[in-house]
């Protein structure tokens, strides 16, 4: 018994011991950060693995931070990790919008007027849809009945419905267009030919094409927050799958490209996986 009950308290001595060194960088890994559709969600699931919020909570046990990192809305992460939503940081709309404890840390901002422009380009485009996001919630001026019901019940977004976009009196943080038939037929090559000289312009999922805040992506987003938090953004494990994850992921020394990634996202990953899960749960066996 006396050996046990040693043996126990050196376990506990040494679980505080990494618990500490992780907080002071000693450790090399101090963050997980994921992207969500195409990496945590598949086809067109609309709720995540329950097994991903227990493998939170292990993670934090052992002082590693996680963190959502998506072309999404806040309101609508928090949604998605409901059993976890407080434990996590957030970097939302594509690196516009970064949340910690409830807190914004950062906010993009695109200029009113280029919102405006976009939004009628994609009026005269016809075959698409507009979600313009401000920190509040989203906007649209579509008036089709599938589409507002797909973002409101389907991805579960807050959404207001304008008559037009200039009717919207909240400073705007980012634009997005969908087009249900996919976005590199035709749409993409649209909005690049027209706009790519004046904001960044990069696909999130396969029926969405994102326009960028000025200075704003998930990378320099992530950086932000997790250096707020005292932690050196190298030291970290980033998952995505498209073209807006690449800064992501070439900001952690490791990171990982979906096997189902866009073309050429895996060139900026260290790695590959096909379950996001699997690898946390194997990164967690050898700690």
């Amino acid at each position: 018994h006396k050996i046990f009950y040693t043996s126990l308290l050196l376990s506990k001595c040494l679980t505080l011991i990494i618990l500490q060194l992780r907080k002071k960088g000693t450790i090399m890994i101090q963050y997980i950060a994921s992207d969500v559709d195409g990496t945590l969600l598949h086809g067109h699931a609309t709720t995540l693995n329950p097994e991903l919020f227990d493998i939170i909570r292990q993670l934090k046990e052992h002082g590693i931070h996680f963190i959502a990192a998506s072309g999404r809305q806040y309101k609508n992460l928090q949604r998605l990790f409901a059993p976890v939503k407080d434990d996590i940081s957030y970097v939302a709309e594509n690196g516009s919008m970064c949340v910690h404890d409830g807190k914004i840390v950062s906010l993009g901002h695109i200029d009113t007027g280029l919102i405006y422009e976009i939004a009628d380009a994609a009026k005269e485009y016809g075959h698409c849809h507009t979600l313009i996001s401000t920190a509040r919630t989203g906007y649209t001026d579509s008036q089709d009945s599938d589409y507002i019901d797909h973002i409101r019940n389907d991805v579960g977004y807050d959404m207001d419905v304008v008559q037009n976009v200039r009717d919207i009196k909240e400073p705007f943080i980012k634009i997005a267009v969908c087009d249900f038939d996919g976005t590199e037929k035709r749409l993409r090559a649209y909005f690049q030919e027209r706009f790519a000289d004046r904001i960044k312009i990069v696909t999130s999922g396969n029926i969405w094409i994102d326009f960028i805040a000025p200075n704003a992506n998930k990378g320099s987003a992530l950086s932000n927050i997790v250096s707020s938090l005292g932690m050196d953004p190298k030291n970290g494990i980033t998952f995505g799958d498209q073209y807006n994850d690449l800064e992501m992921l070439q900001l952690s020394n490791t990171s990982y490209a979906m096997t189902t990634a866009a073309t050429g996202v895996a060139d900026y990953a260290t790695h590959t996986t096909d379950s996001v899960e699997k690898t946390l749960r194997e990164f967690l066996q050898t700690l």
